[in-house]
């Protein structure tokens, strides 16, 4: 048959199957390229089996200021509600030291306070030899980017064991916050919440060549509580419940809460009330349904909220939601009125108890719950091993994947908490205590006429009657004793004294 058509005058005579040979191997070399320039976009395939990691981290969050949990049913949180539902849920998650910088170093090392370093807020960053979650991470193949608050040793310049750095220096501020790229520093306007979350949609839409882990660490909610603008009239109308334990007069509390209570915690104002008379309880004050203060609180929750909605959505426009592991916690509680109170560093539930949940459908279950008691330095060794890389024998905190994976394993039924007195505010002084499933002990330092804590979980959630000189419970207290002893000594528990000062 002949091949050639006369389309055109003889001229213009046409090779059609020399065109369609020429067609064939440039669609070839075309699919090709695609192919090649897709890789560049895209970890290998050894890498690809990694899953990419979101932690995001809110401040002085107590742990039931969800929509989910039903206590303020005016404040609604669908996006982080819905990352419940398609996620687990941890019930009983806790840090280890209730406070700003030793709960995110713990964070980071997989390590209690006492040996990563940092102490209290006035510390450095993470000691040198302690393992490092970002430099794990990026030995193990991964690239690394931190955003928010860092909030260690003073400063904005970036820290090793990150490929991307925007932080604000210390507590920063929520509106037209001074901020720092990389060593860049300069003025964003706009609000905190939000700004943070564009620079991490910016920074997801970048081309990858490798599984990424992103740390997002919000100033919000802590004070002083600034909403968005938009949420700044939220809930007119709303009334805050009162706490259960809101009339705690302290009658059976050491004494030294009570002069805090009374004087004041702060520097000044606690060396002043040394030797002044320190009253046997404490009267309560009315309950305020609209509290300015806790309103804006909530209403600051609300930016939270739709960020992780707009992460989300990122995630899932770039088609690696399901790869990527979405954890979302607070770096400590938040006493919002309980025991007349604001504040954390106590350790009463609402100080020490954080919100915890993680999405990751390739092995969690949606709508899981866990009752374990997990806590802030299991995250990093979690990390780790869904990275695929070895857990540092270092590490004192425990991978709670068979957790994630709902496996009955043998888990810990009690943990230490410490908390370390600081220049700051050396009212709340130097504790050590212990935490199982049922009961808490709590021991203050030596001091005349004081006493030791003790409390029931299951009788007396509100932790309102201190059981320590009940005869009833004097063989629960031996035992609790002796338990904090065992994990002082198993974690290497020391007191710095330089911080007694």
């Amino acid at each position: 048959m002949n091949n050639h058509y006369d389309l055109f005058p003889t001229f213009c005579t046409v090779d059609i199957t020399k065109i369609r040979q020429k067609m064939k191997y440039s669609i070839v070399i075309l699919f090709s390229l695609l192919v090649f320039s897709s890789c560049l976009n895209r970890p290998n395939a050894t890498d690809q089996l990694k899953p990419n990691m979101v932690f995001i981290l809110t401040d002085d969050q107590a742990w039931n200021v969800l929509g989910k949990d039903g206590r303020y049913e005016f404040m609604k949180t669908p996006n982080l509600d819905r990352l419940s539902r398609e996620g687990l849920v941890f019930e009983n998650a806790f840090v280890t030291t209730s406070l700003c910088s030793p709960s995110r170093a713990c964070f980071m090392t997989g390590s209690y306070a006492h040996t990563n370093g940092v102490y209290i807020n006035e510390s450095s960053d993470p000691d040198p030899n302690v393992p490092f979650l970002p430099k794990v991470l990026q030995d193990a193949g991964y690239e690394t980017a931190f955003f928010g608050k860092w909030h260690m040793k003073p400063g904005a310049e970036p820290r090793e064991g990150f490929d991307y750095w925007l932080i604000f220096d210390g507590q920063g501020q929520y509106l037209n916050p001074p901020l720092n790229e990389n060593g860049r520093d300069f003025i964003e306007e706009g609000y905190m919440t939000d700004i943070l979350t564009q620079y991490v949609i910016r920074w997801l839409e970048k081309p990858k060549e490798k599984p990424f882990c992103l740390f997002l660490w919000h100033k919000a909610v802590h004070a002083p509580f600034t909403p968005a603008p938009r949420d700044s009239a939220a809930f007119p109308d709303a009334l805050i419940p009162e706490y259960e334990n809101w009339y705690d007069d302290m009658e059976d509390k050491p004494e030294w809460l009570r002069r805090g209570w009374v004087y004041g915690v702060h520097n000044k104002k606690w060396k002043d009330s040394e030797g002044k008379p320190v009253p046997d309880k404490i009267d309560p004050r009315p309950w305020d349904p609209k509290n300015p203060k806790w309103m804006n609180y909530l209403r600051a929750m609300l930016a939270v909220d739709k960020s992780m909605g707009d992460i989300r959505n990122s995630l899932e426009e770039l088609n690696i939601l399901d790869n990527t592991v979405l954890v979302f916690g607070s770096d400590n509680g938040y006493f919002l009125g309980s025991h007349q109170r604001g504040d954390k560093r106590l350790m009463y539930e609402e100080s020490l108890r954080i919100p915890l949940i993680i999405r990751y459908p390739e092995m969690i279950k949606a709508g899981t719950k866990n009752s374990e008691l997990v806590l802030n330095i299991d995250v990093a060794p979690t990390r780790i091993e869904l990275a695929g890389a070895e857990v540092p024998g270092e590490m004192q905190g425990a991978s709670f994947v068979p957790l994630l994976k709902n496996e009955v394993v043998d888990w810990r039924e009690s943990f230490l908490y410490e908390y370390f007195q600081e220049p700051y505010a050396p009212g709340f002084v130097t504790v050590a205590g212990v935490r199982n499933k049922r009961y808490k002990y709590i021991e203050g330092p030596d001091m005349i006429n004081d006493i030791n804590e003790l409390y029931d979980l299951k009788t007396d959630p509100g932790e309102m009657h201190n059981l320590i000189n009940s005869p009833a419970y004097q063989s629960i207290k031996s035992e609790m004793i002796s338990e904090l002893k065992r994990l002082k000594i198993e974690t290497g528990y020391f007191d710095p004294e330089v911080y007694k000062e």
